[in-house]
């Protein structure tokens, strides 16, 4: 994807009253994290760059998951502007790579051995032509199950560990009046619960080659017209007014007791927390159904632009301080993920970001720590987004199973080309 190519025709109507860069001293950082508890943990790092009389040019870009931001950023780069650092998520941080766009922090990576402390699958997305790109934040997971411990208990039930398991609890709990599922009718929520089904029903090897890979054989294999059945399944368990929801509305529905289950990353514990209640114990977080031993991810990165001589000691001492211990404990206190870095101590975070760092080293172990569709570490920009019109039209209509298959086969192979 000619990221530059197509930002040109953005960059005339969108860089008028931007910033106009950072000074030698400065950092000029692009970024969607405009919420109290990131803002805060963001303080973290300014702070410690004021410390070393690096200042910090704040450009905020709030919305859509980083989808403003993005197109901000196009226009920066394509009128030879480009910010000190921005947050990417894994495939941007490639494509922005093999645009050339990107600076080269080896050094500051090799000094703090920084490939010895992060898991291979995060410094794939860190690095490109055997150089450093980008500094990772956070590890994320999508493939947690929240469940409403009360409800679960005043009915019986025990969490679901395969998606038999899921539909029989489902069922049940339908059956009593209560809405099994929260889901919030979003392209990207839909790809999300089909990243838990896709790896749940076909496991680690087949999400590798399906998602990942993109294996034509696979997408259109009987495994996969299981996945599409899951999700028709999927959908009878979803109250009727489920479309446009956001996910945090969702999240909500399971807090009050409106639904017993939501299948959603685990940046819903911040929602968790701010209701008084307690991740683990009030609300119970297990991995979607089949997908444990496994462990989707995506990791927020700064990715560094290639700048003037004369700004790159700031954009090195910003790249240091994200990777300090100190600063990535701090940040993923609030953000609801853990570290990237396998050494930093969490013996102080919640139960579900303790299970979440032993599950993500069991799955570093065994080769299933695989980046998710969803959230824009399993596949380019292209053929993501074809996956989510297919999954989310298939959804929304009674098209069939095996339709659905040979609608995803055509749509990545077009979006590959």
């Amino acid at each position: 994807m000619a990221l530059v190519k197509t930002a040109r025709l953005l960059a005339t109507v969108a860089v008028c009253g931007l910033a106009t860069g950072a000074s030698a001293a400065d950092v000029e950082v692009l970024h969607w994290w405009t919420a109290g508890g990131e803002a805060a943990a963001l303080n973290v790092l300014k702070e410690d760059l004021a410390g070393q009389d690096v200042g910090w040019e704040d450009m905020p870009v709030a919305g859509g998951g980083g989808s403003a931001a993005t197109t901000t950023l196009k226009a920066r780069v394509a009128a030879g502007n480009p910010p000190t650092a921005a947050q990417l998520l894994g495939m941007s941080v490639r494509e922005w790579a093999q645009e050339g766009s990107l600076g080269d922090i080896s050094d500051l990576a090799t000094d703090g051995n920084w490939a010895d402390v992060l898991p291979q699958a995060v410094v794939d997305f860190a690095t490109y032509d055997d150089k450093w790109v980008a500094a990772p934040v956070n590890i994320h997971r999508p493939n947690w199950l929240w469940i409403n411990a009360a409800i679960f208990e005043e009915n019986g039930l025990t969490p679901p560990t395969s998606w038999d398991e899921f539909n029989e609890v489902a069922t049940a709990l339908q059956e009593k009046g209560i809405t099994p599922l929260a889901h919030g009718g979003q392209p990207w929520q839909d790809a999300t619960v089909f990243d838990d089904v896709v790896l749940g029903i076909g496991g680690p090897d087949f999400y590798r080659k399906a998602i990942i890979e993109a294996d034509m054989d696979a997408l259109g294999s009987d495994t996969m017209v299981q996945v599409f059945d899951q999700m028709r399944t999927l959908r009878g368990f979803v109250d009727d007014n489920f479309s446009g929801r956001d996910w945090n509305l969702a999240t909500a529905m399971v807090l009050n007791g409106e639904a017993a289950m939501q299948l959603m990353g685990d940046w819903a514990k911040g929602e968790i927390i701010r209701a008084d209640m307690t991740p683990g114990e009030d609300i119970l977080c297990v991995a979607a159904p089949g997908t444990e031993g496994s462990y989707l991810f995506n990791t927020d990165f700064f990715a560094f632009f290639d700048v003037d001589e004369d700004q790159k000691s700031a954009q090195e001492a910003m790249a240091s301080s994200v990777m300090s211990p100190e600063f990535q404990h701090a940040f993923n206190m609030v953000k609801g993920s853990i570290p990237p870095r396998t050494d930093v101590d969490i013996s102080d975070f919640d139960a579900c970001a303790l299970k979440a760092k032993d599950d993500l080293t069991e799955a570093n172990a065994n080769g299933s720590l695989l980046g998710s569709l969803a959230h824009g570490h399993g596949q380019t920009s292209s053929v993501q987004q074809a996956i989510f019109d297919v999954v989310t039209e298939h959804f929304n209509s009674d098209m069939s199973s095996r339709d659905a298959v040979e609608e995803l086969q055509l749509a990545v192979e077009s979006a590959s080309f």
